[in-house]
């Protein structure tokens, strides 16, 4: 009697797998984050000046 659940010919089951987690693992190279002189720190100034202003907007409304 043939076994017939073995695969056939030199199939890998798990080439495509192993390919796929290389793509994955491989840095892209157009999408480096170039580095910014000051963007987080910038935003976060203006945030805060953009906080203070209202609630010194809020404090003239209620006391005047």
């Amino acid at each position: 009697m043939a076994n017939n659940q073995a695969p056939q010919g030199n199939h890998d089951p798990a080439g495509s797998t192993q390919m796929f987690r290389a793509f994955v693992d491989e840095a892209p190279q157009g999408r480096q984050a170039a580095p910014t002189s000051g963007g987080p720190r910038i935003g976060l100034i203006i945030g805060v000046v953009v906080a203070v202003a209202v609630v010194a907007a809020v404090a003239w409304l209620a006391l005047g």
